[in-house]
């Protein structure tokens, strides 16, 4: 069989995989966001931590609780990670260095997991599991909680509440996140993924890193983080040991992001919406595929920096997946890639991540995307835009279009200022138009809170630590802000009723308006960056 016909089969088993369980999970996560009653686990944090779960806030005070609680994160993990040397399983590798601290504990509670470090020799198990993988389920969380508002948003009428944010914090990790990790975390077990407290074993006269890895593995992909607990990440063995475990991984990167389309139509009450969202996702994802998968196949080393037991199929869907989503694990060398399969991945990350984007994060930057898609509807037709009933007037569409455009903002900013810096070339390991495509990956990645870098670039000096940092809090935190003002100002409104010039948004058209406006967006804010790094390298 070959390596094409080997590949369209597994894109067509994990399609299949995500249509069985997209109705009965995306009605799931909408009962466990609707949902009146609270289990015994859900009360008793809610009696610890003095919370009163039958209020609900304005968006102001909903934004207030996610920015408290995630700086109250970085603070923690900062300090976690500055004491190691004081807790179990350290294995002697000591405290953590400061710039190196901050640019981690930024990236794992934006739910970026960009890794200036190399897991094995860095971390202990102690940090590994009491301050990453904690982050790796709560950021994931919270990105659902903010998706979760804005819905809310669109669904009320003439209401100033969005919900609780520490309901939807606990109910999306112990509800969502933590009971499907578990499952999964034993099913990598069984495809060999390693488990264990050792910091390694001797084979040959060598010692190898192990790590409990299944545990971190399952929710790394699950809530879309990405980091590495080995520093290989994904095409390491012990992280991803086969064809079946890589499939599996690309699943619980896709579910909850795909599933999370379903919960929108089932709350705002027509499931049409929703396919809609998923339609100009999936049609994205697949182009996107289609893309990098040539790029690499018809490249004049397709299989440099790839791994024997995944070659280019396996390779390429991981890629495309893990860009598309804000995951950024790997498992392969994406610095490898020619100019048209590189340039593929960076361009999914600068769609702003909807090909179907992270866990919450896709959900709300598509939604963001459909009010900016229907005021540019609306300025054809000379009529005031209107979407799920709502009139998007100046507050709606200034919030929509801060949350756009803090991303290129960050990004083109921060990648301008390190070519400008004498250090930068002594950070790259190649010149010319790749050189730039490694800055501008750095800096989409840390912007876009995906995580995935062309590894020729060397990220570990003061200026990368603390302008990656940088533009990890303000990718995250900025859209969140403006994505929950945006649900304030919906909520507030009263309900308007369709007629006759309402622009159908369940259909091919609109459909079509969303992924114009996607790919537009883009094409407007990176062609000339892009001309000069990836298409300039594919054209040579």
């Amino acid at each position: 069989m070959s390596s094409t016909v080997a590949g369209l089969l597994q894109v067509g088993l994990l399609i299949l995989a995500l249509a069985v369980v997209y109705r009965p999970f995306g009605d799931y996560m909408a009962r466990v966001y609707t949902g009146t009653k609270h289990t015994r686990v859900e009360r008793a944090i809610y009696r610890v931590a003095r919370i009163d779960p039958e209020s609900e806030q304005r968006w102001g005070t909903y934004a207030l609780g996610v920015l408290g609680f995630s700086f109250v994160g970085v603070a923690l993990l900062y300090v976690l990670q500055r004491v190691q040397s004081l807790l179990p399983f350290d294995f002697g590798r000591g405290d953590v260095p400061p710039g190196m601290a901050f640019n981690t504990a930024i990236s794992f509670v934006t739910n970026t997991n960009w890794q200036s470090y190399v897991p094995e020799t860095v971390m202990g198990h102690t940090v590994q599991m009491a301050g990453l993988t904690v982050q790796n389920f709560v950021s994931a969380a919270v990105g659902m909680g903010v998706a979760i508002a804005l819905v809310r948003g669109f669904v009320r009428s003439k209401a100033d509440r969005l919900g609780n944010f520490w309901v939807d914090l606990v109910r999306g990790t112990t509800r969502v996140l933590l009971p499907i990790a578990f499952v999964f975390a034993i099913v990598l077990v069984a495809t060999g993924v390693v488990m264990s407290l050792k910091s390694g074993v001797s084979v040959d006269g060598q010692t190898v890193a192990t790590a409990p890895v299944a545990s971190q593995e399952a929710v790394k992909m699950l809530g879309t983080n990405g980091g590495g607990v080995l520093n290989a990440n994904s095409a390491h063995p012990f992280e991803n040991p086969s064809a079946w475990s890589n499939l599996i991984e690309i699943f619980l990167m896709l579910v909850v992001p795909v599933s999370l389309t379903r919960t929108f139509g089932t709350m705002v009450g027509n499931r049409k919406q929703g396919h809609v969202l998923l339609g100009v996702m999936g049609t994205l994802w697949t182009l996107m595929l289609a893309v990098i998968w040539a790029g690499e196949s018809f490249g004049l080393r397709p299989s440099e920096g790839k791994e024997v037991r995944f070659g280019i199929p396996s390779s390429v869907l991981f890629a495309n997946t893990t860009t598309g989503t804000s995951t950024g694990a790997v498992n392969s060398m994406h610095d490898s890639f020619t100019g048209l399969g590189g340039g593929g991945a960076l361009l999914n990350m600068l769609f702003g991540e909807m090909t179907p984007g992270g866990v919450g994060t896709g959900l709300y930057s598509i939604l963001v995307m459909a009010v900016i898609a229907m005021f540019l509807a609306g300025l054809m037709v000379g009529r005031t835009p209107e979407y799920l009933g709502k009139k998007l007037g100046r507050k709606e569409v200034t919030a929509a279009a801060v949350s756009i455009l803090a991303m290129p903002t960050v990004l083109l900013i921060g990648a301008g200022i390190a070519v400008l810096l004498p250090s930068t070339s002594a950070a790259l390991n190649n010149p010319g138009s790749h050189g730039l495509s490694e800055i501008l990956y750095a800096y989409a990645s840390a912007s876009n809170n995906n995580g995935s870098a062309f590894a020729g670039i060397t990220v570990t000096n003061d200026w990368f630590q603390a302008s990656l940092g940088v533009c990890m809090a303000l990718g995250r935190f900025v859209p969140i802000v403006a994505v929950l003002a945006l649900a304030g100002f919906l909520a507030q409104q009263k309900k308007v009723p369709e007629t006759a010039g309402t622009l159908p948004t369940t259909g091919p058209l609109f459909g079509s308006l969303l992924a114009g406006s996607v790919v537009l967006v883009a094409a407007l804010t990176f062609v000339p960056a892009l001309a000069l790094g990836p298409i300039a390298e594919a054209l040579l």
